[in-house]
């Protein structure tokens, strides 16, 4: 695929277009795009109820949000080679304000959960084209700080989200949860005046290989959600064409050299499970506080607000960890703090509401321990070339895992209907607590790898 080329005169910027204010703007419309989900997870349970929906239906709000997020991070990032990132973000966040108008006059299911996902189909482009940003324009030993502050802000939207969305749920409606949203299309201008010129050269976009991976991905979680053997046969079928067409052509959607690099896909999976645990945290929260502590919308927002917090403090000096110590300390720590919050989860949820809020502060620091670091680690392994295709695999993964824990929590609340909510939720956080455990040891293969490898290369030199 052709490669955008930076003209001459910015090819030396430090800061020359402005890094900080870009960073800046970049992290409050990341604030908006993110929040937009976790605005709609403190509404479920007034939607299920409006819309007389079960658990089950309603997570496809989030998880269908998920599936298209992740597709569209990566389309954008994709695109991102050719097409410069200013107008990908004009484009995309055109995208989010029009959806965002449509959400605000639903007044059906399937009119509202078409409108979320064409907000999502919008929004991947602030997600998807982030840390591209971050990668070619901010050099390696700025990157981490940077970097820090757009997971930072992240972090902060999936806890300011639920304050704010329980509040305007329970005072004006979820409806005007779309409006909030719809603020994010202030940006365009800022955003033309602050990212650099590009030239760029003629390109190709493989659409068809877009859209198998999109019925793959989602032909998946409804194999899942659905227990359907149908949609599980078709999904192998779906997956076995995608992998054999990608290996024919030139220029396909998902590079398969990046697959095929065992160190790269290890690191996929911990973005991708962090995100899952994540992601399920945030939809089975706001449903436990409601259901088993009768929380009300703005209850359950406050409750869930200071975790958020936290990891927005933290944030900064992961970011600082990052730029002086490396990866490999920040993500083990995000590790600890992921598997002590699952582990918490499983044996005090149905206790005390506050033994939530405390524990999900321990599972929000983690996260954008993970989350940050992973996303750097990646730019560091990958080649120039490979960054922007790298970053918007492990994107569509992170979304993907997100879509998945969501999916995989509504299943499980649906088939344990009739046990006591003290055993529901133990029985799920024991299980995800697993998945943390697996994100260990592979990260321990991972680390054992790189080691090697770095050794080898210090004995070469030597020599």
């Amino acid at each position: 695929m052709s490669s955008i080329i930076i003209d001459s005169t910015q090819s030396e910027m430090k800061v020359s277009f402005q890094e900080n204010k870009l960073i800046f703007i970049w992290s409050l419309t990341t604030l908006l795009v993110v929040m937009n989900t976790t605005m709609f997870n403190v509404a479920l349970p007034v939607v299920i109820k409006d819309f007389s929906l079960n658990s089950s239906t309603a997570s496809w709000l989030v998880s269908g949000y998920s599936i298209m997020f992740a597709l569209s991070t990566l389309t954008f990032g994709r695109l991102s080679d050719f097409i410069p990132l200013s107008r990908l973000l004009l484009f995309g966040i055109s995208i989010l304000g029009i959806a965002s108008i449509i959400g605000f006059f639903s007044n059906h299911f399937i009119l509202l959960l078409g409108a979320r996902i064409l907000q999502a189909a919008g929004a991947g482009a602030v997600m998807g084209l982030s840390m591209i940003m971050a990668g070619r324009y901010i050099p390696i030993y700025r990157r981490g700080k940077a970097m820090a502050f757009i997971a930072s802000a992240a972090s902060l939207a999936f806890g300011l989200g639920p304050v704010i969305g329980g509040v305007i749920t329970q005072y004006l409606g979820w409806n005007y949860l779309f409006a909030i949203t719809g603020f994010s299309i202030l940006s365009i201008p800022f955003f033309q005046r602050l990212l650099p010129k590009e030239t760029i050269k003629k390109g190709h976009f493989d659409l068809y290989g877009a859209i198998l991976t999109g019925l793959s991905v989602t032909g998946l979680l409804l194999s899942l959600s659905t227990g359907s053997y149908g949609f599980l046969l078709g999904t192998v079928v779906l997956l076995t064409v995608s992998w054999r067409y990608l290996n024919k052509i030139k220029e396909p959607f998902i590079p398969p050299i990046l697959l095929r690099n065992k160190q790269y896909t290890k690191l996929l999976f911990i973005s991708c499970s962090a995100f899952f645990i994540n992601f399920s945290n945030l939809f089975l929260m706001p449903i436990i506080l409601t259901t088993v502590f009768k929380k009300a919308p703005a209850e359950v927002g406050i409750i869930i607000f200071p975790g958020a917090i936290l990891a927005v403090i933290a944030g900064q000096m992961i970011g600082r960890k990052i730029d002086r110590f490396g990866n490999a300390p920040v993500i083990i720590f995000g590790q600890i703090f992921l598997l002590s919050a699952t582990i918490l989860f499983a044996w005090l949820t149905t206790l005390n509401p506050y033994f939530i809020l405390i524990t999900y502060m321990f599972a929000s620091v983690g996260f954008t321990a993970i989350s940050s670091s992973i996303s750097n680690e990646i730019t560091r392994i990958l080649p120039l070339a490979q960054i922007g295709s790298g970053i918007g695999i492990v994107q569509l993964m992170q979304f993907f895992g997100a879509g998945l824990g969501v999916t995989v929590s509504g299943l499980l609340l649906t088939l344990q209907e009739g046990l006591s909510s003290e055993n529901i939720y133990r029985n799920i956080y024991i299980g995800y607590s697993f998945v943390i455990i697996m994100s260990v040891i592979i990260y321990g293969l991972y680390y054992r790898k790189a080691r090697s490898r770095e050794m080898e290369v210090n004995q070469i030199d030597i020599q």
